[in-house]
Formats: C-alpha cells, sequence, structure tokens
C-alpha cells in the first residue's frame, strides 16, 4: 500500500511538473493577467458599499443600483457583440499585443473617477465609463489570451493552459479581496490604479507578439470608400463565422450550451451582492469571505486537479459537472435560509469554475488555427447576447421580491428563475458532440483567410 501510495504521489508530482513546462511560454502573459485582475477585483466588494451609500444613502436595500448595474450589464453587453468580433479579428491579424495594451489602459478611467470622489455625480460617470470598458474588454481580454496560449501551446495541451489561465483568476480574485478586506478603502481605488499602469507597462516589455503581420499594401482610396471596405469585411467575417458555426455540430452545441448558461449565470451573479446585503445585511467583510472561498477553491481545482482528470474523463464531462454545480449552487443562493447557507453555496463555485476552460478547449479544438481568436470571439457574442438580456428580466424581478411589495416571501425568487436557464444549458451539454475540423476545412481555411479587417 505504501509503495503504491508513493507512486501515486510521484505520478501526480510529474504530472504538475509536465503542466508548468508546457505552460511555461505563457509566463508574461499569465503574470499580466495576474496584475490586471488583482486591480480589478479588489474593487468588487468595495463597489456595493460605494454606489449604495452615493445613491441610497442610510439604506438597506438599494433599488438605483441594481437597475443601474443592470442597464449597464445590458447595454455593454448589447454593445459588445458588435465589437467583440471586431476585437477578436484585428488580434488575428495584427497581433495579440496591441490589442491588450489598449484594452488594459482603457480599465483605469473607471477608477480614476472614483478615486477623485465617491459623490453621486462621480458614481453616474463611472457607470458611463465602465459601460464603455465593458464594451470593449469583457471576455476579449480571455479571447485573446486564449488565442494566445493556442498560438503557442501544443493541441493536446491546451486544455491544462487554459485551465492556467482561468486558474491564476481565481487566484488573482483571492488577492483582490483579501487586499479589499485589509486596505482602507480611500486607498483602493489608488492601489487599483497603479497596478493598471505597472500591468501596461509590463506588457510593453516583456510579452512577445506570436502574430507576424503581413506587409501594408498601400493604396489611395478616399474616406468613404474606405468606411465602405471595412464594414464589407466586417459583413462578410459575421457571415463566415455564422456558416462555419452552422455546419459545425460541435460549435453550435456549444454556443447553445454557452447561451442558455451565460444568461444564468450572469443573471445570479449581476443581483448576488445586494441580494445578500438586504436579505442578511452583507457587508464588505462578507462578500470578501464568499469571493474568497469561491477562488481559492478554483484556483486548486482548475491548476491541480483539471489537468488530471481531463486526459481521463475529457472536456465534455467536465463541462457537465461544472453546470450541475452552478445549478446546485444558485438553488442554495435562492433557498437560503439562514446566514451560513451562503458559504456553502459558494463553494460548488469550485466545481463550476471549471465550465470556463472545458469550453474553451472545446470551441478551440473545432476551430482552424487561423481562427482561434475569432471562434472565441463569436462563441464570446452569444455569451454577450444572453448578458444583455438577463438584467432586463432579473433586475426588476429581484428589486420586487427585495421589496416589501413582493407577492410572496421569497427574496432570492430570481435567482431560483435564474437557474432553470442553466438546467437547459445542462440538456444541451449532454448533447454535446465533439468533433475537430475536418482536414478539409483546415487546408481550405489556409487557402482562403479572410483579409486583414483594416488592410
Amino acid at each position: 500500500m505504501e509503495s503504491e501510495s508513493k507512486s501515486f504521489k510521484s505520478l501526480k508530482l510529474a504530472d504538475c511538473c509536465t503542466t508548468i513546462r508546457d505552460v511555461k511560454p505563457l509566463f508574461h502573459l499569465l503574470l499580466a493577467l495576474c496584475v490586471q485582475w488583482i486591480a480589478e477585483e479588489m474593487t468588487v466588494p468595495v463597489l456595493v458599499d460605494v454606489t449604495a451609500g452615493a445613491l441610497c444613502p442610510g439604506q438597506s436595500t438599494c433599488s438605483e443600483a441594481i437597475y443601474l448595474n443592470g442597464v449597464m450589464e445590458t447595454v455593454s453587453a448589447i454593445l459588445r457583440m458588435a465589437v467583440l468580433p471586431i476585437v477578436c479579428q484585428l488580434a488575428d491579424d495584427y497581433g495579440r499585443k496591441p490589442l491588450l495594451l489598449f484594452i488594459v489602459s482603457s480599465s483605469i478611467f473607471p477608477f480614476v473617477l472614483l478615486a477623485i470622489g465617491k459623490s453621486r455625480g462621480f458614481v453616474y460617470a463611472y457607470y458611463v465609463l465602465r459601460t464603455i470598458y465593458f464594451t470593449m474588454s469583457q471576455r476579449s481580454v480571455l479571447c485573446i489570451s486564449v488565442a494566445y496560449a493556442a498560438d503557442v501551446v501544443q493541441d493536446d495541451k491546451r486544455t491544462a493552459a487554459f485551465s492556467w489561465i482561468t486558474g491564476l483568476a481565481s487566484l488573482s480574485h483571492v488577492v483582490g479581496t483579501l487586499l479589499a478586506r485589509f486596505l482602507p478603502e480611500t486607498y483602493i481605488f489608488k492601489i487599483s490604479i497603479a497596478l493598471l499602469i505597472l500591468c501596461i507597462i509590463y506588457v510593453q516589455l516583456f510579452l512577445v507578439e506570436t502574430i507576424k503581420r503581413k506587409p501594408k499594401v498601400q493604396q489611395r482610396t478616399s474616406v468613404a470608400s474606405r468606411i465602405s471596405e471595412v464594414l464589407k469585411e466586417r459583413y462578410r467575417s459575421v457571415r463566415f463565422f455564422t456558416t462555419t458555426v452552422a455546419i459545425s455540430p460541435t460549435l453550435k452545441g456549444i454556443t447553445l450550451v454557452s447561451f442558455f448558461f451565460e444568461f444564468g449565470n450572469s443573471a445570479v451573479y449581476n443581483v448576488l451582492l445586494y441580494y445578500l446585503k438586504a436579505a442578511f445585511g452583507f457587508d464588505k467583510k462578507q462578500f470578501s469571505e464568499i469571493l474568497m472561498v469561491v477562488s481559492v477553491g478554483s484556483f486548486v481545482s482548475q491548476i491541480l486537479v483539471l489537468p488530471l482528470i481531463n486526459p481521463l474523463v475529457g472536456e465534455k464531462v467536465i463541462l457537465c459537472m461544472g453546470i450541475l454545480a452552478a445549478i446546485a449552487s444558485a438553488v442554495l443562493y435562492g433557498l437560503a435560509w439562514a446566514s451560513w447557507v451562503p458559504y456553502l453555496s459558494c463553494s460548488f463555485g469550485t466545481i463550476y469554475i471549471l465550465v470556463k476552460p472545458s469550453t474553451y478547449a472545446i470551441i478551440s479544438k473545432a476551430s482552424s488555427s487561423h481562427d482561434q481568436a475569432k471562434a472565441q470571439g463569436f462563441i464570446g457574442c452569444m455569451q454577450s447576447l444572453a448578458n444583455s438580456l438577463s438584467p432586463i428580466a432579473m433586475s426588476p424581478l429581484t428589486s420586487l421580491f427585495l421589496s416589501s411589495d413582493a407577492p410572496f416571501n421569497c427574496k432570492g425568487f430570481s435567482i431560483l428563475c435564474a437557474s432553470l436557464s442553466m438546467m437547459v444549458a445542462f440538456g444541451c451539454a449532454l448533447r454535446l458532440n465533439q468533433e475537430p475540423p475536418s482536414r478539409a476545412e483546415n487546408e481550405e481555411d489556409v487557402e482562403n483567410v479572410e483579409a486583414p479587417l483594416l488592410s
């Protein structure tokens, strides 16, 4: 028994070392992403108190903050459906590094406003700039990072690489929530801004570009014809990927899974902190504790567990397990009868966080090497559509059941409704068939690569 235990431990250690070796080319990218995510995550527990304090001072429930948050998510998600494919195509055509630099730079400005002041006017201006930032960057950072990983990591090692990206995101959440808990509120936004500036400098100095830009052909054309050509390229790109998804059972299936899962998941987490504040009186301390429980477990499951179980069960089984855990978590949140139940519910985050890397891996394996960012961006558009629809339904429902005018006493009723969408996603995941792109399609892609968007 002891020899078997030793051999198992040595095998596990060898697998971990192999995984670390496989993701070594991603070191600079992962470090930069960690810094950015820490800078953003440390503001999350504070934002609830800042926005509610500015808009509804002295009140335990702030319907205005809930509605503004829903409007921000809806507007940015609608606009993102048009912007995300363009950003991802530009990343395929002109490189990952310039787009990452632009996105990280745009994240600074909303926090600058809250660092200057926290009055009602500054909070409104924050929501405007944050909406613009979410439109350009939410999901695009992960899509471009996943495409960068696909550029430098072998096909059979991509799931482990994607799990490192999402796993370090969870670790960054832990560090960010720890900083939010122990740092004075007056310093949080200033430190966040400093970290984001540091991230920009690091990316510029150390990140290696993986895309070789094609030589630019000088053409004398009018502004009108130039705009017309860009619009035509945009239309051709959308039509190209719509056709690709329609004829690919894998991409079509994962699109449905992503849409329904994201609808339910975003509906839960757009209102969760406000729900916990109204139902149990949670403040920054409890928010930080819940986020840390999720983040620590998520880091362990993605970095250590996922690379070990993926070769045994495959991405589809991991995806189904994650969606089931998300359903259980949402139901417990919605039916929470005591203040300890949300802590139990958030522990399921260690499992449902695996939905992200497994989804990225399924999309990557079903796409050709020339269209990694565009494929991730297309599915991201469907997730953005789900994000735009969920606040429309869930924000009014949440406000109603948190108010004194609720038809019956169930403060988490909207979260229970959101779990139904995730159940649909689970049914679609069970029917998912994984098929790699055919050799003929790959050869055709090499011959008919789309022209650069801004050529």
